[in-house]
């Protein structure tokens, strides 16, 4: 052991901060570093995936507890509304034996906060239990009453209210509402029963659930309005948030999920009948406990491995340093350009040299600048011409369009058609805006599609209405960004070659939808059509457009191609006296 330390301290006085043997132990030393945090990565990736699915079916398990109990709950109003429907649907149906079962209900279920029978008119038929009704609550005014009035479903379920319908109680609670139509005398008649359930079961249930110190569960219904949280006040005044939108796509089950910088483990389970998800979260730092013993156990084995690490790094370098530092003299000829440098055969190896390290870096960074300086160049030559051809391609926009219209603004004005004076100018000062984008080639979809609509409205005066336009866009997307105007050459085409040629009233419908990770602009007409043989060589991106002259279709498509990359672009479908469908995707 002590000549061990005595090579490590003559080694550590030979060795300079800048030597080349400093650089092939620290080489040494960094690669076996890297396979040791490998090995201890694995293992510890290993080890929290196994902690991580043990926390996950722990919160499962507790989850669906909780949603056993919440499914009792519900089945609960379920049988209950079964009984009082079956006792109604009688032939013999009694008031005295409905009201007996009506007592024996509430007796053996006592978070059972009302059972309400009601006529079609809207008049207490039964109730237990009994008090005075209010006057200002008009149950047929209600939506459930009207919905079940005009179509007895089988049952509506009403997320947690008020309950209005005594004066002097006023409890919060769940309800189910059924419809069940009996007759009498020959004649059929309706009865409408509502179960009024204490709402506390259901806060009592979701409350004692122990899911580590923070964790928590929460219930939403069917629209992602929240049903209950431990935090409901935080909710309602928007100091807290829950992912409610994502746990209505998902179908139950248990998710791994990072909210707000914390890694989160979330349990979907649906509750019967009541359209409402049963969310548990709790967070994986809190259940994973033996996560600490193992940081300490990976930090020890660390430590242990570097001492041993260097030391072998060390003996590594030192047998070959010496070869390489014959290269560093060579080095500088390296400088002028002369890459035909040999090693000098009769190189005393016990000569001592210095900045060994700074001489191959300063030669190789020279080699390394050039090139990098060729690169730039070749990439700014490549960039300014590809803003060269998008300009160029852009500034194809035929000006006809804007000849024609301000004739027809001309002959409108002439013709004392004010109106329609002030609509083209005002749409075509929206068009030209939007057109000039204060020079961005890059605009809101929002904008693109009111570029759209001016050029439209210009059009169907100039047509003289011989067409409509719809425009549909998915709400989300308005703000996304799209190269501007790729709409209007498409437009174009469908009105002249598809819209005109018809007898008839023409439609142009425009959308904008997500696709995948693309966005799917599409602009359909009910138009003459485009023959198989155009249309074949549209695709192929062998004509400008199906007219002669303008920006066109190809205009568009390599537009794109060239912004966005060759996978974007445009797809035509097409059939003669049906109509064109143009499909634009670019990437969101």
């Amino acid at each position: 052991m002590k000549n061990v330390f005595a090579f490590l301290k003559k080694t550590y006085i030979r060795l300079k901060p800048n030597s080349i043997q400093s650089v092939i132990t620290l080489s040494f030393t960094s690669v076996m570093l890297l396979a040791m945090l490998f090995v201890l990565i694995s293992l510890y990736h290993l080890f929290s995936e196994s902690a991580e699915k043990s926390a996950a079916l722990s919160t499962q398990q507790i989850v669906d507890q909780v949603g056993l109990n919440l499914n009792s709950y519900i089945e609960g109003m379920m049988e209950i509304s079964d009984i009082i429907r079956s006792s109604l649907k009688s032939d013999t149906y009694q008031k005295d034996d409905l009201t007996y079962i009506l007592n024996v209900t509430k007796k053996i279920r006592n978070d059972i906060e009302t059972v309400v029978v009601y006529s079609q008119r809207g008049n207490v038929v039964i109730s237990n239990p009994r008090g005075v009704y209010n006057k200002n609550y008009e149950v047929t005014q209600q939506d459930w009453f009207i919905t079940l009035m005009n179509n007895p479903v089988d049952y509506i379920f009403l997320s947690p209210h008020v309950q209005r319908i005594f004066e002097d109680s006023h409890p919060w609670v769940v309800s189910l509402c059924r419809a069940t139509t009996y007759y009498e005398n020959g004649k059929p008649n309706i009865l409408f029963t509502v179960v009024d359930m204490n709402f506390r079961t259901i806060e009592r249930l979701c409350n004692n659930v122990s899911l580590g110190k923070r964790g928590y569960v929460y219930i939403i219904d069917r629209s992602g309005n929240m049903v209950h949280h431990p935090q409901q006040q935080m909710i309602y005044a928007g100091l807290k948030t829950e992912n409610t939108m994502e746990v209505l796509m998902r179908e139950p089950g248990t998710y791994f999920e990072d909210f707000n910088g914390e890694r989160r483990v979330m349990t979907i389970k649906n509750v019967s009948y009541s359209g409402w998800k049963l969310v548990g979260i709790s967070y994986v730092d809190e259940l994973v406990t033996n996560r600490k013993y193992f940081h300490n156990f990976i930090f020890y084995i660390s430590l242990f491995s570097i001492f041993f690490e260097i030391l072998a790094s060390m003996l590594i370098s030192y047998k070959i340093s010496q070869p390489i530092k014959r290269l560093e003299k060579q080095m500088k000829k390296v400088e002028n350009g002369d890459f035909n440098i040999s090693v000098d055969k009769n190189f005393n190896a016990e000569e001592k040299g210095e900045d060994e390290v700074r001489q191959l870096s300063k030669a190789f960074n020279m080699m390394v600048a050039k090139i990098k300086t060729l690169m730039d160049q070749i990439i700014t030559e490549q960039e300014e011409k590809r803003k060269s051809e998008l300009k160029a391609l852009q500034a194809q926009i035929n000006p006809h369009f804007l000849y024609n219209t301000l004739d027809s603004i001309i002959w409108m004005n002439e013709n004392q058609n004010y109106e329609g004076v002030t609509v083209m100018v005002s749409a075509l000062a929206m068009l030209f805006r939007i057109s000039l984008s204060k020079g961005n080639e890059v605009i809101s979809v929002a904008d693109e599609l009111e570029h759209a609509r001016s050029y439209l409205t210009i059009q169907k005066i100039r047509f003289k209405d011989k067409f409509d336009y719809y425009i549909e866009i998915e709400p989300e997307l308005k703000t996304a960004r799209t190269l501007k105007l790729i709409l209007q050459p498409i437009i174009e085409n469908a009105i002249y070659h598809g819209i005109s040629p018809l007898n008839e009233k023409g439609i142009i419908i425009i959308s904008v939808k997500s696709e995948g990770e693309n966005i799917l602009f599409q602009v359909s007409d009910n138009g003459y059509g485009i023959e198989p043989k155009i249309l074949k060589e549209l695709l192929n991106q062998e004509s400008t457009s199906y007219h002669s002259g303008g920006v066109g279709l190809k205009n568009v498509n390599e537009r794109i191609k060239l912004y966005y990359g060759e996978k974007y672009g445009i797809e035509i479908m097409s059939e003669v006296d049906v109509g064109t469908t143009v499909s634009i995707r670019i990437p969101r």
